[in-house]
C-alpha cells in the first residue's frame, strides 16, 4: 500500500472543529477520575537533560505564565456592569454563561489561528477553544465560582500548516457556586457542576472526562504557542515555550513530543532523538511520538537507525493502517500528477472519515472546478467557508467562491 506519512506532528490540547461557535451548557454528574491518553497528569520521573538552551537565542524577557489567567481592568468593568446588578435569586454561573456568550452580549468569534490569553481573548472578542476556556475560568475566579477543567475523551481532530501536521484534543470546563453563596435563593440546588463545552460533545464523552490541574493547562497553553511559533517559523521563541511546558508540567508529554518537533526543524536530530525516546518511554504506543521518532531516524540515515526506523513504521502500520492525511495526500499528489478522477475520488474518501474539515472541501472544489462540475465545486466551497477555523481562511474561501459564482454567471471566464 501507498503511504502518505506527514512530515512532522504536533499537538494542540485545543480542540476545533467548525468555524461556528457552538457551545453546549449541561449539569452533569461529578467528574470520574481515570487515565487520559498524553494528557496524564499522575506523577512521571522528572525529565532527563533534553533541553539545550546552548542552541537558541535567549528570549528579551523569560516566558511568563503570571499573564495568561490574569483578570484586566476591562474585564472587571464588564462583569461590574453585566453580572452585579443581575444576582437575586440566579445561579450566578448561568449569569456568567450568559453574559459572555449569549449573542446579543459580547458576540465572541471562533478563530483558531492563536492561542491567547484571557485578557487578550477579551479583548480580542475571539479565540480558539483553550482560550476560551482560560477566559472563562478567568472571570468564574474573579467571581469566587471554583473552576474545574477537564479533558474529554474524544478522537484527535488534524489540521496542517505547511510541514507540520497538528492534532487537536478537547478541553471543557465546569463550575462549582460556592455552598455558602445565599444570592441564588432558598431551595436552589447548586450541588451539580454546571459544564461549559465550546463544541457539542456525546453525553457519554462528558461523563468520562477526566479533571485537569491548572499547570497542565497552563503547559497546554504553552505548548499551543510553542507549536503556533515554530509553524511561523519563530524557532526560538518556540523553544523558550516548550521548555516552560515542560518545566509547568512534567507529566505534560505532548510537550516533549513539541520540544522534539522543534528540534526537527533546528536541524537538531540527536536532541530530536533524545526528546522522543523519553516520551516513548513514558507512552510506547504513542502513534505521533513513533511517526517523530520513525522520520527523526530516517533522517539520520544510519544503517543501525534505518532498520529501527523501519520496525517503528511497522508498529505504526499496525496501530495506524492509515493516518491523518493519508488519502488527501494521495490525492493531491494524483492532481499535481493530472489524475483529476483519481484525485477526486481520493478527497472524497478522506471526506468521508473527517466531513467537517474545510481543506479537504476545497480542494474537492478544486478538482471538481478542473472537472468542469461548477456546482459541485460550489456546494464543497460553500462548506470550506463554513467550516474554516481563521479568519484567513474564511477570507480566502469567501474570495474563491466569489469568484466562482461570477464564472457560473457568465461574468467572468473560466
Amino acid at each position: 500500500m501507498q503511504h502518505a506519512e506527514p512530515r512532522s506532528r504536533v499537538v494542540r490540547p485545543a480542540l476545533w472543529r467548525v468555524a461556528l461557535f457552538r457551545l453546549a451548557l449541561a449539569l452533569g454528574s461529578s467528574m470520574l477520575a481515570g487515565c487520559a491518553s498524553l494528557m496524564s497528569t499522575a506523577a512521571v520521573p522528572a525529565p532527563p537533560a533534553l533541553f539545550e538552551d546552548q542552541l537558541f537565542a535567549a528570549p528579551a524577557s523569560p516566558v511568563s505564565v503570571e499573564h495568561i489567567f490574569a483578570v484586566s481592568p476591562a474585564m472587571q468593568a464588564y462583569l461590574q456592569r453585566e453580572i452585579s446588578h443581575n444576582l437575586l435569586h440566579k445561579d450566578l454561573r448561568r449569569v456568567l454563561f450568559e453574559a459572555l456568550y449569549r449573542k446579543d452580549k459580547l458576540q465572541l468569534e471562533y478563530d483558531a489561528a492563536v492561542t491567547r490569553d484571557a485578557a487578550q481573548t477579551f479583548e480580542a472578542r475571539s479565540g480558539n477553544c483553550l482560550s476560551l476556556a482560560i477566559m472563562t475560568a478567568a472571570l468564574a475566579r474573579e467571581l469566587h465560582l471554583n473552576v474545574q477543567f477537564q479533558q474529554v475523551q474524544v478522537d484527535d481532530s488534524w489540521s496542517r500548516t505547511g510541514g507540520l501536521y497538528f492534532a487537536s484534543n478537547h478541553v471543557n470546563l465546569t463550575l462549582h457556586q460556592p455552598r455558602n453563596d445565599l444570592r441564588n435563593g432558598a431551595g436552589m440546588d447548586l450541588s451539580t457542576p454546571l459544564t461549559v463545552d465550546f463544541v457539542p460533545i456525546t453525553a457519554q464523552a462528558r461523563e468520562h472526562a477526566t479533571p485537569l490541574d491548572e499547570n497542565t493547562i497552563i503547559a497546554m497553553y504553552l505548548n499551543n504557542r510553542a507549536a503556533e511559533l515554530l509553524a511561523q517559523g519563530q524557532r526560538d521563541a518556540a523553544y523558550w515555550h516548550a521548555r516552560k511546558a515542560i518545566e509547568q508540567a512534567p507529566g505534560f508529554l505532548h510537550a516533549y513530543n513539541t520540544l522534539a518537533v522543534i528540534y526537527q526543524h533546528h536541524g537538531q536530530l540527536g536532541a530530536a532523538e533524545r526528546t522522543l525516546r523519553y516520551a516513548l518511554q513514558q507512552r510506547p504506543e504513542s502513534v505521533i511520538v513513533l511517526s517523530n521518532l520513525a522520520q527523526t531516524l530516517e533522517t539520520l540515515g544510519q544503517p543501525a537507525q534505518l532498520a529501527e526506523a523501519a520496525q517503528l513504521r511497522s508498529t505504526l502500520a499496525r496501530l495506524e493502517p492509515e493516518p491523518p492525511f493519508y488519502y488527501f495526500n494521495l490525492g493531491q499528489a494524483a492532481l499535481r500528477s493530472g489524475d483529476l478522477q483519481r484525485a477526486r475520488s481520493l478527497f472524497k474518501r478522506e471526506l468521508a472519515r473527517v466531513p467537517d474539515y474545510h481543506e479537504f472541501h476545497f480542494w474537492l472544489a478544486v478538482t471538481d472546478y478542473r472537472l468542469g462540475e461548477l456546482r459541485e465545486a460550489d456546494a464543497h466551497m460553500v462548506l470550506a467557508l463554513a467550516n474554516s477555523t481563521t479568519r484567513s481562511d474564511h477570507a480566502l474561501y469567501a474570495a474563491k467562491l466569489d469568484k466562482l459564482r461570477a464564472i457560473e454567471a457568465g461574468s467572468l471566464p473560466k
